[in-house]
């Protein structure tokens, strides 16, 4: 399955309910599972983002579906890169000139 790699920011609303953050961790794992991916990793970071994801999903579209829902709930704003191991890379790699 594809994967991605999801940072997000704290909006005003994300911050002011910080102690939700368990509860809003569950629903968001729930989320991926409901889209058929899988939530692999997740980390609160120090810097200009607040958290971290790592997620697997069977589509491009189940990702988006997540993520619209993710950012529709009010409390982060995401950036969201598609990730390729490696072993999918190096097939390309031989086919450059």
């Amino acid at each position: 399955m594809p994967k991605y790699v999801t940072l997000m920011s704290l909006t005003d609303q994300g911050i002011r309910t910080i102690k939700d953050l368990p509860q809003r961790l569950a629903a968001g794992r729930k989320l991926v599972e409901s889209t058929g991916g899988k939530l692999l990793d997740f980390y609160v970071v120090m810097g200009e983002w607040d958290y971290v994801a790592i997620t697997e999903g069977p589509t491009d579209e189940a990702a988006l579906t997540t993520l619209l829902a993710l950012g529709s709930g009010g409390s982060v704003r995401t950036l969201t890169m598609k990730a390729f191991e490696m072993e999918t890379v190096e097939p390309i790699l031989g086919k450059l000139p």
